[in-house]
């Protein structure tokens, strides 16, 4: 391939288009947050159960949040791979619906995280 057409392939990928960074973006973020809450359902929340025993139903409210949170990530992955075959006002408006859905329950989580278990988090002074 020609130096001049590997250039026109990387044109089309259109990569410093706005969409096309927010796609990608948006993409990374949502599989970063899936890894991390994957991580505190395996890694964390075992631990605390065990150390905290106390904090069980916390626990288990927690561990809900992660499902329903990766909903709304499924939801605005999709939207976003919707975007590049149909950038349309209903596929956006779409993404904006998704993502003010996230944001509402990712924040509430956040808030109720950091507030029942960061307690029990404090007094560690290493890995249990």
């Amino acid at each position: 391939m020609s130096a001049e057409a590997v250039r026109a392939e990387i044109a089309a990928l259109q990569a410093k288009s706005p969409l096309w960074q927010f796609r990608a973006n948006c993409l990374y973020y949502c599989r970063f947050v899936h890894a991390h809450h994957g991580g505190e359902d395996h890694l964390l929340f075992p631990l605390m159960r065990r150390t905290n025993p106390e904090l069980g139903g916390v626990m288990d409210r927690l561990e809900a949040d992660h499902r329903q949170i990766a909903v709304h990530l499924d939801e605005i992955e999709g939207v976003a791979d919707a975007l590049s075959s149909a950038d349309t006002t209903s596929t956006r408006q779409r993404m904006v619906a998704a993502l003010h859905g996230l944001a509402h329950h990712l924040l509430a989580h956040l808030t109720h995280e950091e507030e029942s278990i960061g307690p029990t988090l404090r007094t560690w002074t290493r890995w249990p």
